[in-house]
């Protein structure tokens, strides 16, 4: 007999959503207070990879608590996917919703993927559920909190990514591109829709497992897949922080960020970001694991969307093009390394693909 979730959680996960993004509409069309719905706005982003990839990984390293027999029952009845389907089902939704999303064409609200939507949702549904399980481990009882885990997974990736966003955004003040999108209401209450039902739509696995009763035992691969997750978040925070502080620095006006990680790899943000999801497929070997190349493919098309603007800003001056040709653009590797490796190696194995290469004067091939 298969665990069901009850049709009140999804209820009142639609909500809590809708009422929050409802906020912030009202907030964006009426206050004008850019800081705040920028915030809000940036982090609920349905057009960003980063948040949708990073979360799905978070999830899939614990889609195997609930493998075989998860069932959410609506109030119809009606089936939706099975939760090993669910990744890949939402990776597609998600998409969807991203493309539409994108007609709307403010850019600068899909740039910076966020998460309080997403750890309000993760909190309450492990509040009301409230379901603490023993396990037993080598004969012995051990409090092994399955969804009190993926819950502070929730809340420390939102409650890091959210604070760095709001101190970007605190420093960079008012954005006059957020005016036309304002002034049109009707392309705002549709943005603000799709984001109402993409947050929901994505929240769907982590509302299953904290709505479960099924009591699994702790496995060797939750600890890696813990382990890897504590390692890439730390990465992508690090990176994070260490270009935000050379970009804020006067001395640093018009230079490329190579500092730190980013001494190693042209993009090791992004390094952490992947490190997430392929743990998510390796520490839950189900469907979800089918999503991997498509990550690895937002990522490409990622780096390929940030070095055309790099390569039109630096393109045509010497030093960069040395530390594009001795830096790695993905994996970190010590410059000397990578410089000395040969081009069919670097292509075939560290994505020093084509597309990343300036044409003629500076400018990208796109």
């Amino acid at each position: 007999m298969g665990t069901v979730l009850d049709s009140h959680f999804l209820a009142l996960t639609a909500i809590v959503t809708v009422g929050y993004q409802l906020l912030f509409f009202i907030v964006t069309a009426l206050l004008r207070f850019d800081k705040v719905t920028d915030f809000a706005g940036n982090c609920l982003s349905p057009l960003s990879a980063k948040l949708r990839l990073e979360w799905v990984a978070i999830v899939g390293i614990f889609t195997h608590v609930l493998r075989d027999k998860i069932i959410v029952q609506v109030s119809l009845h009606a089936a939706c996917p099975s939760f090993l389907q669910l990744p890949c089902f939402l990776d597609y939704l998600s998409d969807e919703l991203g493309y539409l999303c994108a007609s709307l064409q403010s850019l600068h609200m899909f740039l910076f993927p966020g998460s309080t939507n997403f750890v309000i949702i993760a909190i309450l549904t492990l509040v009301l559920k409230g379901a603490w399980h023993f396990r037993q481990v080598n004969n012995r009882s051990w409090l092994i909190f399955f969804q009190i885990v993926l819950t502070a997974l929730v809340t420390v990736w939102g409650l890091r990514l959210g604070l760095f966003l709001l101190m970007r955004i605190m420093q960079w003040g008012e954005d006059r591109r957020f005016d036309k999108m304002r002034d049109n209401f009707g392309k705002l209450a549709v943005f603000w829709s799709f984001q109402a039902v993409w947050v929901w739509t994505v929240s769907l696995p982590v509302t299953v497992v904290n709505a479960s009763d099924r009591n699994p035992s702790i496995e060797a691969r939750d600890i890696i897949g813990w382990i890897m997750w504590l390692v890439g978040i730390c990465v992508e925070a690090t990176a994070d922080q260490q270009k935000l502080v050379f970009k804020n620095s006067p001395s640093n006006r018009g230079k490329w960020c190579d500092v730190g990680l980013w001494k190693y790899s042209r993009h090791p943000n992004y390094f952490g970001e992947v490190i997430i999801p392929l743990v998510g497929s390796i520490c839950s070997i189900n469907p979800s694991s089918l999503s991997t190349s498509k990550m690895l493919t937002h990522h490409i098309l990622r780096i390929s969307i940030a070095k055309s603007s790099a390569d039109k800003r630096y393109g045509r001056l010497e030093e960069y093009r040395v530390y594009k040709n001795t830096t790695s653009p993905l994996i970190p590797l010590p410059p000397a390394v990578y410089g000395a490796l040969p081009a069919w190696f670097k292509g075939a194995f560290l994505l020093e693909l084509p597309l990343y290469n300036p044409g003629p004067g500076g400018d990208p091939i796109s």
